[in-house]
C-alpha cells in the first residue's frame, strides 16, 4: 500500500516539476532567448534572465545541474559606471558539465563537451572535449569517443531501464562495479522513443 502511494506521489511530483520547467522554457523564449529542440535545460540552470535574448542554445544540447549562463558582467560598474554585455552562442550537440559557468561574449562550437566545474571565458572550437578554469581543449571529440568505445567493449555494461532499479538489480550493479566503472547502454535511444526520464524541449513555440 505504501509503495503504491509513494509511486503515485512521485508521479504527481514529476508531472508538476515537468510543467514548471516547461513554463520556464516558454518564458525565456518569450523574452527572446533561443532554445533549440531536444534540449535538456534543468530548473537549476541559472540564466541571465535580464539579458537572455543575447543567449542562444542549439538543438540536442544538455546541461548538468547548477550551470550558470551569463550575458552581462557588472563587476566594474562601481568604478566605470558601465557593465559589459555580450552574446553567448552554444551550438548544437554541446554537453555542459554540472556547475559550469559560461561568461558573456563566448561561442561554443557544435559537438563540444565541457567538463564539470569549468569556466568558459573564451570561445571553444567544435568537436572537442574541454575543461578547466579557464576551459581549454583537452582532446578531440573523436579521440574521447574512441576511448569510451574500447572501454564499453571491456567493462561491465547495463541496459537502461526507465524505472527505479530493483534491490536485486542494485546489488548486482554494485558488485559488477567494484573493480572498475561501467556503462548504462540505451538511455539516449529510450529518450528518442519517448521513454526516457529526462524532459527535453520541443521546437520553438512547442514544448514536450
Amino acid at each position: 500500500m505504501l509503495s503504491c502511494l509513494f509511486g503515485f506521489v512521485s508521479r504527481v511530483k514529476g508531472a508538476i516539476d515537468r510543467a514548471r520547467v516547461e513554463q520556464r522554457w516558454a518564458g525565456l523564449r518569450s523574452r527572446g532567448m533561443h532554445i533549440g529542440n531536444d534540449v535538456w535545460l534543468p530548473a537549476s540552470t541559472w540564466i541571465d534572465s535580464e539579458y537572455c535574448f543575447l543567449i542562444s542554445i542549439g538543438d540536442q544540447c544538455g546541461f548538468g545541474e547548477e550551470c550558470h549562463i551569463l550575458a552581462h558582467d557588472a563587476q566594474m560598474d562601481e568604478f566605470l559606471d558601465a557593465g559589459r554585455v555580450g552574446t553567448v552562442v552554444i551550438h548544437s550537440s554541446c554537453h555542459i558539465g554540472a556547475r559550469t559557468v559560461i561568461l558573456p561574449g563566448v561561442e561554443i562550437g557544435p559537438r563540444t563537451i565541457v567538463g564539470a566545474n569549468s569556466v568558459v571565458s573564451k570561445s571553444l572550437p567544435p568537436d572537442t572535449v574541454c575543461a578547466g578554469s579557464p576551459a581549454r581543449v583537452i582532446c578531440r571529440l573523436d579521440e574521447y569517443l574512441e576511448k569510451h568505445r574500447r572501454q564499453i567493449k571491456c567493462g561491465p555494461v547495463f541496459p537502461y531501464v526507465p524505472r527505479l532499479l530493483t534491490v536485486e538489480e542494485r546489488v548486482a550493479m554494485k558488485a559488477a562495479l567494484k573493480q572498475a566503472g561501467g556503462y548504462i547502454i540505451g538511455g539516449r535511444s529510450a529518450e528518442l522513443r519517448g521513454e526516457g526520464g529526462t524532459p527535453r524541449t520541443g521546437a520553438e513555440g512547442h514544448q514536450g
